[in-house]
């Protein structure tokens, strides 16, 4: 249409191009035309794919249909780590970026504090995106957070700012206390709600609408913050 073009017909239409398929594309132009559709064929929503007579459905129908994804993680509903994953590669990489924009070679020791922090600033990022969301989801197992609600607004600036300052290697009596005290709560939590008390949870880590189960990965994160609270002035005072 003159306002819209959808960008699921294109997402289905390259999708059975790479599986081989000659697509014969009728293209909805008018609103007249889509309601006429969706009443004649008694579907919701547009495009909607025939393989040799046989509706299959809309593009999520069709990754479906072509085992490229379960049913539950087309609609959400599927736990995954990939989201954190990436955030971790992502963190990895960049601190050997900086290592080598600053040194010209890679710093084992300095990388390696590179990306714990710079992981801390990524994961603050995801959840600063929907901080309404994400206190919600961390209220389900943070213990302090369900003493003092506030506190789940205030956590992602707190990992921001300790992460940004332990980039820079600037106050440091400030990032440490900051990483230290999250990254301990947070630990304590996850450790209650995951191996004591057996729940099973979705992690806020990566924002309020994730699918990442709370877990080991979870207690990593906790544990990452606390370890860099402790180094960072054990190496300022050496060093």
């Amino acid at each position: 249409m003159d306002e819209h073009l959808c960008p699921f017909g294109l997402k289905s239409k390259d999708l059975l191009k790479r599986k081989g398929f000659e697509v014969e594309d009728h293209p909805l132009e008018t609103r007249s035309e889509v309601d006429r559709f969706m009443q004649e064929h008694d579907v919701e929503t547009t495009p909607q794919t025939w393989i040799n007579g046989r509706r299959i459905g809309g593009y999520e129908d069709l990754q479906v249909h072509f085992n490229e994804a379960t049913r539950e993680e087309v609609e959400g509903e599927a736990t995954s780590y990939t989201p954190v994953l990436m955030i971790f590669a992502t963190a990895a990489l960049t601190a050997l970026a900086i290592s080598w924009a600053a040194f010209g070679t890679i710093a084992p020791l300095r990388t390696f504090e590179w990306f714990i922090a710079v992981a801390m600033v990524l994961l603050a990022v995801q959840k600063l995106q929907d901080i309404e969301s994400f206190s919600t989801m961390f209220l389900n197992y943070d213990l302090l957070a369900q003493r003092w609600v506030r506190y789940g607004y205030f956590y992602p600036f707190g990992e921001a700012v300790a992460g940004i300052l332990m980039i820079a290697g600037a106050l440091i009596w400030i990032a440490s206390p900051i990483a230290i005290f999250i990254g301990t709560v947070g630990a304590v939590s996850v450790f209650k709600a995951v191996y004591i008390d057996k729940r099973e949870l979705k992690c806020a880590c990566v924002g309020g609408n994730s699918n990442v189960p709370l877990g080991f990965i979870s207690l990593t994160e906790n544990l990452m913050m606390m370890a860099m609270g402790v180094w960072m002035p054990i190496k300022w005072w050496l060093w």
